[in-house]
């Protein structure tokens, strides 16, 4: 018998390493250039694993170092290009083409070691059975959940399109379990998930990603908020959107410019990977006052649209500067149902600019990477002769910045305080006015400050741990014994501070709470308008869409809009960057 497993096991071996040598011969024949280069390295590799597998002191997994070996090469290029394993596909398509599923149509998370649902999607099957936020799932069918993780509570909750699926929830104020029967619906994630006025005149549409068919989803809101709201003025917000669709940004763009106008060029290394978009359809509107919002956190796709809108001096950029992604992706197929992403070209706006941010093609010695030096950054124009820069992302026209909020705000959200007092909120407040003018009241607020003292609530600030630091520091350098009564004060002084922070910090708080308090009535749309009177740029673009002379002087470069972006230190010191990957990507 174990004569048998030898003769199997080199017969697999023997099998491994025909197949490699079989891909090595198939390589051959796409660069004859590196021909010399690519034969003596894969035929390194091959011996290499040979070896390895023959004499490695345990037994080698192949498919695991092998896909490890992958993961390696490919993380040398950029963060964009990936193996995508036959297991992992379907996860794949999800989130980068269509994102869709059956099931009841609730975000769930783990709390304290116990599965709740956190926000129930409007018009699909949780919310439609009354499912709340705050309750805590318990069964699904007769599977006590105990301590799964919340992906595994997610597959228990997915399942085929109209199958039931019974729950068993735990509801704070209620005596008995809920058991409550839901028909699995497909689950469609809108790719525009808020759209309406933010004032009377002015409208807004919030797009997430750009997956399939979102350019319809952006039209179709477009041409409903003309019909029925009668507006004269539209805001885009992008902010936050990692990208998706190359094809969809330019669909978009296309509602706005006219036919035939180019909105973006791709060029690659091969003639294969080059193309031009131009406007295909003819236009729904061409001449309504537009305003893009964008952030740190708009990249790819969300680059394509602002950048050529901006090239094309046809609406006004509000926000910060975006991420500077400027690469372009197309999947291939491989053999047992893989797939390989890959970078194939680098994506141009129509005044010629590219905004790749990152210099992946020179890496330091240390691997890391580089953004492109002042020195190489090149000038554009827009349709109006303004000057426009690449090399960094969109540059807005307008630049904002986002609110920096305070340790506290962060911790009570960390630690699910606010969570939970909008969860009590609701019990006892059967209704509230609406959402874009809700507002807590002091006595309210009050009563929150009594429910996070009551929740043990504490947190540490940066200046503490930074103290504690100095402290230990002082300590090995002897110092201490002559610093440890001002350091005492300054602790007490520190922890004083404290204790009044959630009245110092009153503002920003009552943003959270209002946003948190509000998605229990209204849901998700309830969340978005709850933000517009906080919003600094919606402020601006508001501001702006209303006073037309001030838009179109942005528009022909006046003044301080006649260079938009340009790098004020021309050094050719190249500050390192660390990696990012947004969400998305452009295929």
């Amino acid at each position: 018998m174990q004569g048998i497993k030898t003769i199997f096991h080199k017969f697999k071996k023997g099998i491994v390493i025909t197949l490699l040598v079989f891909v090595s011969l198939t390589i051959y024949a796409f660069d004859g250039n590196n021909l010399f280069e690519i034969s003596k390295n894969i035929d390194i590799f091959v011996t290499l694993f040979r070896e390895l597998n023959a004499n490695y002191v345990d037994e080698v997994e192949a498919g695991k170092i092998i896909h490890k070996g992958i993961d390696s090469m490919l993380e040398s290029l950029d963060p964009y290009t990936e193996y995508i394993p036959e297991e992992n596909v379907e996860e794949y398509k999800r989130s980068h083409v269509s994102n869709e599923y059956a099931g009841i149509g609730a975000l769930v998370q783990q709390i304290d070691g116990k599965t709740v649902v956190v926000e129930p999607y409007f018009g699909y099957p949780a919310q439609k059975a009354d499912v709340r936020a705050g309750d805590i799932i318990m069964k699904v069918e007769n599977q006590e959940l105990g301590n799964k993780k919340s992906e595994d509570v997610v597959s228990l909750l997915k399942g085929p399109r109209n199958t039931p699926v019974k729950i068993t929830f735990l509801r704070k104020g209620e005596k008995q379990p809920l058991v409550k029967t839901l028909i699995r619906e497909e689950i469609k994630v809108k790719n525009v998930s808020y759209y309406g006025t933010v004032e009377p005149g002015i409208g807004y549409i919030k797009l997430d990603r750009f997956l399939d068919d979102c350019s319809k989803e952006v039209k179709d809101a477009f041409v409903s908020l003309n019909e029925n709201e009668k507006i004269n003025a539209l805001i885009l917000d992008l902010r936050g959107n990692g990208g998706g669709i190359l094809q969809e940004a330019v669909k978009i763009v296309n509602l706005f410019i006219p036919k035939g106008s180019l909105i973006a060029t791709q060029k690659g290394r091969t003639k294969e990977n080059n193309a031009e978009y131009y406007a295909e359809y003819n236009p729904v509107d061409t001449l309504i006052p537009l305003v893009i919002l964008v952030d740190n956190n708009s990249a790819s796709a969300s680059e394509i649209v602002a950048g050529a809108i901006q090239d094309r001096d046809r609406g006004v950029i509000i926000g910060e500067r975006t991420f500077g992604k400027g690469l372009v992706q197309q999947t291939l197929s491989l053999p047992y149902n893989s797939l390989l992403k890959v970078t194939i070209a680098k994506y141009y706006t129509p005044s010629g600019r590219c905004i790749q941010s990152l210099d992946y093609a020179h890496r330091k010695d240390d691997g890391s990477v580089v953004k492109f030096a002042d020195s190489l950054i090149t000038e554009f124009k827009t349709k109006n002769q303004r000057s426009i820069y690449d090399g960094s992302g969109i540059f807005p026209d307008i630049v904002t910045s986002e609110p920096v909020f305070h340790q506290i705000s962060f911790s009570l959200t960390q630690k699910n305080i606010i969570f939970n007092y909008a969860n009590d909120f609701k019990l006892n407040n059967k209704e509230i006015a609406p959402a874009k003018t809700f507002q807590l009241n002091n006595t309210q607020y009050n009563e929150f400050v009594n429910f996070a003292s009551q929740s043990k609530f504490d947190y540490t600030l940066k200046s503490e741990e930074q103290i504690k630091e100095f402290e230990a520091a002082s300590k090995k350098e002897k110092y201490y014994s002559n610093l440890s009564s001002e350091l005492t004060q300054l602790k007490n002084q520190l922890e004083a501070k404290k204790k009044n922070d959630l009245l110092t910090f009153k503002s920003e708080i009552i943003q959270l709470l209002e946003s948190e308090i509000v998605s229990r009535y209204y849901f998700q749309d309830g969340r978005t308008e709850a933000s517009f009177k906080y919003d600094n740029d919606i402020k601006a673009a508001s501001k702006i869409l209303n006073k037309n002379n001030d838009y179109a002087a942005i528009l022909r470069g006046e003044g301080i809009y006649k260079i938009i972006g340009k790098p004020v230190n021309k050094s050719s010191d190249l500050s390192l960057q660390k990696e990012e990957n947004p969400e998305q990507d452009d295929e």
